[in-house]
């Protein structure tokens, strides 16, 4: 038994059969050779790929070798050892040959169970998005939210059920490389009254296509050389798209690329699909949601940001007002590289939009299925903010919702923030969950901006803070 316990493989899949099934989830289709090595002795290779990266065992009489290989977000090829070698005895051979039968049986079994991807069993309805103290288990029973771990399987239902209607988050074994960004034009400003100086990038890259390619404004403040947190700038519906939050055109309440910029982050603001530079045709994508493009554009946003040698890839936020609201919020509930949101009249409950009339939610730029499969009835539609804002605990939210918003009802906001405290509680981060009601129309106003830019700084910028 010691013997069999010493191989890290064996002992993976003897002492820990939670780990194995654990595995089995991540695994999208393996391969398995058996046959002979260089110098004629057995040997079995068994490779199993999952998202975004390979686990490779190589048995023979030489030992056991284990092998992570990922691309990192350069596309480029980056191998991680796990174990090298082992006793050249027989037993090793005959443990990994165990262990892939092991793995053959137990994914049968799974599968016979409804565990595969196309037969898994429907993910649990929720008939009530504001009550957050109870998730379903699989006999279909309510079960008291008491733990953390609890609320996680809460919380990934209603991501499910978010990709239901906004179409599955692509998850590329190999995404389109970053390395290729155009820089089309740059341009210097110096510090002055309102801030530190900068320099502005117009750039270009892929996110998910070799042919197309998403435009952003790229700020870096002058200064020191050193890493420095980021924010991703997300605009509101304007023809204009980026430029706004850059401070080239429309309200300068929304100019928080280049508010930031001067405050010392590194800042990114890209166009949403359709705007801006961004010419685009929902009707003629393989997405299912405009809402789900424009989030995995995001996520190649985060990419490219972590890619700079000028930031501080743990130190990443994001910022939206209006469409960039709730865009941020969407894309921070698929992406916890985003360690801090800030929404700026984003979101309100679906029930207290417009009086529960979303026909504004179901363009092609947003998510066309609220309409074509669940009648624009906030009672149908399988998910809602409370659980949104509850899925981004304990990484700090702040909902800045003004009170005269017409188009995000300042009530519904506060029903979300209130459902959302006791899943904070839970993970011990009250303090992480914020929101302020200035007193305004749908906008941004001076005092608004300074309540978020300071959220950002306290988590971004503050040693030791608390996540």
């Amino acid at each position: 038994m010691q013997d069999f316990r010493e191989d890290r493989l064996g002992f993976l899949l003897w002492s820990s059969p939670v780990h194995v099934g654990a595995l089995l989830k991540l695994v999208e289709d393996f391969f398995i050779y058996a046959g002979q090595d260089k110098i004629g002795h057995p040997l079995l290779l068994l490779c199993l790929r999952g998202p975004g990266a390979i686990l490779s065992f190589d048995a023979s009489l030489s030992g056991v070798d284990v092998c992570l290989t990922r691309r990192n977000p350069m596309n480029q090829l980056n191998r991680f050892p796990l174990r090298t070698g082992g006793r050249a005895t027989s037993a090793n051979l005959a443990m990994a040959i165990c262990g892939v039968l092991l793995l053959l049986v137990a994914s049968a079994t799974a599968q016979d169970r409804g565990a595969s991807p196309a037969d898994a069993p429907a993910v649990p309805s929720y008939g009530d998005h504001v009550d957050l103290s109870y998730y379903i288990d699989a006999k279909g029973a309510k079960r008291a939210i008491e733990s953390r771990a609890d609320w996680e399987i809460r919380r990934r239902h209603v991501l499910a059920h978010m990709q239901t209607v906004m179409g599955k988050l692509p998850v590329p074994e190999e995404p389109v490389p970053l390395d290729e960004v155009n820089i089309l034009e740059t341009v210097t400003v110096e510090a002055d009254d309102t801030g530190g100086g900068f320099v502005r990038r117009k750039i270009r890259y892929h996110t998910d296509s070799p042919e197309a390619t998403v435009s952003a404004y790229l700020f870096f403040p002058t200064g020191e050389r050193l890493k420095r947190p980021a924010v991703l700038c997300l605009h509101q519906t304007t023809a204009i798209g980026k430029a706004e939050p850059a401070g080239l055109g429309g309200n300068p309440n929304l100019h928080y690329a280049l508010h930031l910029a001067r405050r010392g982050y590194v800042t990114l603001a890209p166009d949403y699909p359709s705007f801006g530079d961004y010419k685009y045709d929902f009707a003629d994508d393989r997405y299912r949601s405009g809402t789900m493009k424009a989030i995995y554009d995001n996520i190649r946003a985060v990419d490219l940001l972590q890619a700079l040698e000028e930031v501080d890839g743990g130190r990443i936020g994001v910022i939206g007002h209006s469409l960039g609201g709730h865009n941020a919020m969407f894309t921070a509930a698929f992406e916890p590289r985003i360690r801090v949101i800030v929404s700026n009249c984003g979101f309100t409950r679906f029930h207290k939009y417009y009086g529960g009339r979303l026909k504004g939610w179901t363009s092609n730029r947003y998510m066309p299925l609220i309409d074509r499969k669940y009648g624009n009835d906030p009672d149908r539609v399988p998910f809602d903010f409370p659980e949104i804002v509850a899925s981004f605990a304990p990484r700090p939210f702040l909902a800045s919702a003004p009170v005269r918003d017409d188009n995000f009802e300042v009530s519904g906001v506060r029903d979300c923030v209130a459902a959302a405290k006791p899943i904070y509680e839970l993970y011990d981060r009250p303090e992480n969950l914020q929101a302020n009601y200035p007193e305004s129309a749908h906008d941004f106003p001076p005092e608004a901006r300074e309540v978020a830019y300071r959220f950002l700084d306290r988590h971004l910028k503050a040693e030791g803070g608390r996540q």
